[in-house]
């Protein structure tokens, strides 16, 4: 009969766990599922209380820091066109946003560029870095 309480333990910590998402209670979920099931091996309460103890300590102790490294999220990393904010380029065509003309290369490739500052034109030959990028547009600045 104690095999129940274990297997109703084991329920409510999987479910704490899924609701906290730390990986604190999975241990202990685990240890009282394996619990139930030596208490219903007919092993006495001691016995299946070991076992809970030293399940959950070992799967704590190994599993945690495996799901911390895990839990870390790296540096978005920034691909397409995205990529290219912060680069320096080059001006091919005077940049003159009222009159709507301007090209930059970037990387080797050739941009239609407007510049970050309405009013500011920035000559062919100068270089520039690239501020944002709008549609197929870079958006440049000195």
């Amino acid at each position: 009969m104690s095999w129940i309480l274990w297997l109703v333990a084991a329920c409510l910590l999987g479910v704490g766990e899924m609701h906290q998402g730390g990986f604190y209670l999975a241990p202990f979920a685990l240890g009282a599922a394996l619990a139930a099931l030596v208490s219903l091996l007919g092993v006495g309460a001691p016995l299946a209380a070991i076992v809970f103890l030293a399940c959950s300590g070992i799967v704590f102790a190994t599993l945690r820091p495996v799901a911390r490294r895990h839990r870390r999220i790296p540096p978005a990393i920034r691909t397409g066109a995205a990529a290219l904010v912060g680069r320096k380029a080059i001006v091919l065509e005077r940049i003159a946003n009222e009159e709507g003309v301007g090209c930059v290369k970037i990387d080797g490739e050739v941009w239609t560029a407007r510049s970050y500052d309405e009013d500011e034109v920035i000559d062919a030959g100068e270089h520039v870095e690239v501020v944002e990028i709008r549609g197929a547009t870079a958006l440049v600045m000195h």
